[in-house]
C-alpha cells in the first residue's frame, strides 16, 4: 500500500516535528512558566491555530463519520451545540482568565474559594482531570491511531500504540507547551490539506461520481439534512433539542467547558494580553465549527455509498478485529482508496492530528499534576528545574496510561458518551462561579461526586440499550444524560444554599483581580466601593450581544458551506449573507470591547 514517495513524505514530516521539539527545548527548560505556558507571550493567531489543531484529533474524523453514518449530518448537533459555550468563552471568559495570571485554571480555586475545601478541590481535580479525564481523552485519540494502523498498515494494536506514542512523547517532553504550539501550527496545515484531499478523492470515486453523484445517490437521501426530522421525536430530542437547550451549558466536556477551562484556558493564559486571548478563542471557534467539519462530512457520506454496511468493510478488510469493527472505522477505510503520494500526505495529516492532540493533553495533564498537586502539596519549595523535570517524567507516564485505556476502548462515540455523562450537571457551576458570589467550594465538590456516581450507575450498573434493543426509558442514553443533569444540579444547588458561603475577603480579592461583571456581584461590589475602591467596570450586555452575533455568524458560515457543497444556491447565498453581516457587526463590536490594552 505504501510506496516510496509515501514513506518519504511521512519520514520528512517526522523529521520536521522532531526538529521543532529540539528547537523549542532550548527555551522550555528555563522555568515552569516556559514549559507549561510558553512564557505567556504568544500571539492570538498562533494560539488560535494551536487550539484548532488540538481539537483536530485523529479520532475526530472517526467520530464525525460514526455520527453521519448512524444519524446523518444532523447528528453533529451533539457537538455543534457547544459553539454557544465557545462564544461565551470568547467574549466573557477569555479576558477574565488572562487577568487571573494563574499557571493553570485549577489554581483559580484557591483564589475564588477559601479554606481547606478550596485546597482539597484544587488537589483532587488535578488528579481527577489531569489523570483520569485526560487519560480517557488520550485513550480515545489513541484508539483512532490503532484503527488507522490496523487498516492502513496491517499492524496489531500493540505495535501501533508503541509507534504512535514514541515521537509525540519525545517532542512534548523536550519542547513543553512552546514546542507543542509551534508543532501545532505546522501540523494543522498538513492536517487540513490532507482532509481536503481525502474529501476530493472520495468524491471522485467511481461509485460516488462527484458532487452531483453524491447528492443524488439514494443511499444518502435523508442523511444530508442539517436539521433532524422534527416529526421524529426519537431522533429530534437526543441530537438537537437536548444539545441546544440543555447540554451546552450543563455538561462539562474537554475543549468545550462552560466558563472556559482545560487546555483552552491554558492557551488563553499563554497569550500576550487579554486582546490576544480573545482573538485566539474567536479564531478557534470560527475554524473549529465553520471551516473544518465539511471535509470529514463529505468523506463520511461517500463511505455510505462505497461501504453501506459494516459487512462490506469486513469483506474488504477481513483481518480487522471484531473489537474495532464499528462505524467509526469507515474513515480510515476510506483513506485506503487514495493514490500513492497523496496516500502518504493523508497519512501524515492523520499522524499530525494525532500528535497535536496528544501533545497538548500530555503538557496540559502534566501541568495539573505538577503545579496543582506536586508543588502545592508534595514539595512546595520545588524549584523551576524540579518542576520541569517532574513535568517531563509525567509526560511519559501519562502516555503509557493512555495507551492502556486505548487497548480497552472500542469506538470513539463510546468514550464521547461516557465523558458527557460524567460531566452532566456540572457545567452551569463553571458559568455561575464567575457571575454569582454564592457559589462555593462545596458546590463544586458536590457536583463532581454526584455526577460521577450517577455516571457509574447508568453506564456500568444499569447500562445503555443498544440500537436493536427495546429498552425502558432509563436505559436510553439521552434520558440518562437528562436525569444525570437533573440529579446533579439539584444536589449542588441544595448544598450551595446549605453550606456556609465564602468569606467576603476572599470574594473581594477575586473581584479586584478578575473584575467579573453582572448583578451577582452587587453585594461584593458594594463592599468594595464602601472601602474606597473604584466601581468595577464591566460590559456584560455588550459581551452577551457579541456572543449572540458570533453564534449566528459561525452557524451561517457552517450552513453556507454545506449548501454550496450540496449545490443549493439560494439557501447558500442567504446563509453567506448572514455570515457576512454577522462578521461585519462582530468586527465593529470587537473594537468596543475594553481590555487591558485599550481601557
Amino acid at each position: 500500500m505504501f510506496q516510496t514517495i509515501d514513506w518519504l513524505i511521512l519520514i520528512s514530516f517526522f523529521i520536521i516535528v522532531m526538529g521543532i521539539g529540539i528547537r523549542a527545548s532550548r527555551l522550555a527548560g528555563k522555568n515552569a512558566s516556559e514549559f507549561f505556558l510558553s512564557g505567556r507571550n504568544m500571539p492570538w493567531w498562533l494560539l488560535g491555530v494551536s487550539m484548532v489543531a488540538c481539537t483536530f484529533s485523529a479520532d475526530t474524523p472517526n467520530l464525525v463519520t460514526d455520527i453521519v453514518r448512524t444519524n446523518g449530518v444532523a447528528g453533529n448537533w451533539v457537538w455543534w451545540a457547544f459553539l454557544l459555550t465557545g462564544m461565551l468563552t470568547v467574549f466573557v471568559y477569555a479576558k477574565l482568565w488572562r487577568r487571573s495570571e494563574v499557571m493553570t485554571d485549577l489554581e483559580i480555586y484557591e483564589i475564588r474559594y477559601s479554606g481547606k475545601m478550596a485546597s482539597f478541590l484544587r488537589g483532587f481535580r488535578s488528579i481527577y482531570l489531569g489523570l483520569f479525564f485526560n487519560i480517557m481523552i488520550m485513550g480515545t485519540v489513541s484508539l483512532a491511531a490503532i484503527k488507522i494502523g490496523e487498516v492502513m498498515f496491517g499492524l496489531d494494536k500493540y505495535t501501533t500504540i508503541m509507534l504512535a506514542s514514541f515521537a509525540v512523547v519525545i517532542y512534548a517532553t523536550l519542547g513543553g507547551l512552546r514546542g507543542v504550539i509551534w508543532a501545532d501550527f505546522f501540523q494543522f496545515g498538513i492536517a487540513m490539506v490532507g482532509a481536503v484531499a481525502a474529501a476530493v478523492i472520495a468524491l471522485n470515486h467511481p461509485e460516488v461520481g462527484g458532487f452531483k453523484g453524491l447528492i443524488t445517490h439514494e443511499a444518502i437521501q435523508g442523511k444530508m439534512n442539517f436539521l433532524p426530522d422534527f416529526s421524529d421525536t426519537a431522533m429530534l430530542i437526543p441530537i438537537f433539542v437536548i444539545p441546544l437547550a440543555v447540554q451546552w451549558w450543563s455538561v462539562w466536556y474537554p475543549g468545550a467547558e462552560p466558563g472556559g477551562g482545560g487546555y483552552i484556558a491554558q492557551r488563553m493564559l499563554s497569550a500576550k494580553d487579554e486582546k490576544n486571548a480573545i482573538g485566539a478563542t474567536l479564531f478557534f471557534n470560527i475554524a473549529h465549527y465553520a471551516l473544518r467539519p465539511w471535509p470529514w462530512i463529505i468523506v463520511a457520506l461517500c463511505s455510505i455509498i462505497i461501504f453501506p454496511e459494516l459487512s462490506d468493510i469486513r469483506a474488504q478488510f477481513p483481518n480487522i478485529s471484531s473489537q474495532y469493527l464499528k462505524h467509526d472505522i469507515a474513515y480510515p477505510v476510506m483513506m485506503t482508496l487514495l493514490p500513492k503520494g497523496l496516500f502518504g500526505l493523508v497519512v501524515a495529516s492523520l499522524v499530525a492530528a494525532y500528535m497535536s492532540t496528544i501533545g497538548t493533553h500530555l503538557n496540559w495533564g502534566a501541568s495539573y499534576v505538577v503545579n496543582d498537586f506536586y508543588k502545592r502539596f508534595i514539595k512546595p519549595d520545588a524549584t523551576d528545574r524540579q518542576m520541569v523535570s517532574m513535568g517531563r517524567m509525567l509526560t511519559v507516564v501519562l502516555m503509557i496510561l493512555a495507551a492502556i485505556v486505548a487497548l480497552w476502548l472500542q469506538n470513539a462515540k463510546q468514550a464521547f458518551d461516557i465523558l458527557l455523562q460524567i460531566g452532566a450537571g456540572t457545567g452551569l457551576i463553571f458559568i455561575l462561579r464567575w457571575f454569582w458570589w454564592r457559589i462555593n467550594a462545596y458546590t463544586e465538590i458536590t457536583a463532581m461526586v454526584v455526577s460521577f456516581i450517577v455516571a457509574i450507575v447508568f453506564k456500568l450498573i444499569i447500562g445503555v440499550a443498544g440500537p436493536d434493543e427495546v429498552a425502558v426509558w432509563y436505559r436510553v442514553a439521552h434520558w440518562q444524560l437528562l436525569l444525570g443533569i437533573g440529579i446533579t444540579t439539584f444536589a449542588w444547588l441544595a448544598v450551595t444554599f446549605l453550606a456556609k458561603p465564602e468569606d467576603d475577603d476572599t470574594l473581594k480579592r477575586f473581584v479586584k483581580l478578575t473584575r467579573p461583571g453582572g448583578p451577582g456581584w452587587k453585594r461584593i461590589n458594594a463592599l468594595l466601593e464602601a472601602e474606597g475602591h473604584p466601581p468595577v467596570e464591566h460590559q456584560l450586555p455588550l459581551e452577551i450581544l457579541c456572543m449572540t452575533v458570533g453564534v449566528f455568524t459561525v452557524y451561517g458560515a457552517l450552513f453556507a458551506t454545506g449548501f454550496w457543497v450540496y449545490g443549493n444556491t439560494m439557501p447558500a447565498i442567504v446563509c453567506s449573507a448572514i455570515a457576512a453581516t454577522g462578521g461585519f457587526f462582530l468586527f465593529k463590536f470587537f473594537g468596543k470591547l475594553k481590555t487591558d490594552g485599550n481601557r
